[in-house]
């Protein structure tokens, strides 16, 4: 559930596929975001979640599998 929902924040984000994204996706390499597009994806994931995500938690994501992490960590 998790997953599905941020596939499409990002894919409204970045503009691309949401079938393109995978959980070892890198949004900087793979999806060529920058620190402000993986900002607003972070913003949707609060949004979205009703969570909030730590400086120092979002600023280790590089995957969208370590987003899924953070989002049922911060649920949990």
């Amino acid at each position: 559930m998790e997953f599905e929902k941020l596939q499409q924040i990002i894919a409204e984000v970045l503009n691309v596929e949401a079938d393109e994204i995978t959980m070892d996706t890198t949004f900087v390499d793979d999806l060529g975001a920058d620190s402000l597009d993986v900002f607003q994806i972070i913003m949707g994931i609060e949004e979205e979640f009703d969570i909030e995500i730590a400086t120092e938690a979002a600023e280790r994501i590089s995957t969208v599998g370590d987003a899924v992490e953070q989002i049922k960590a911060a649920m949990a």
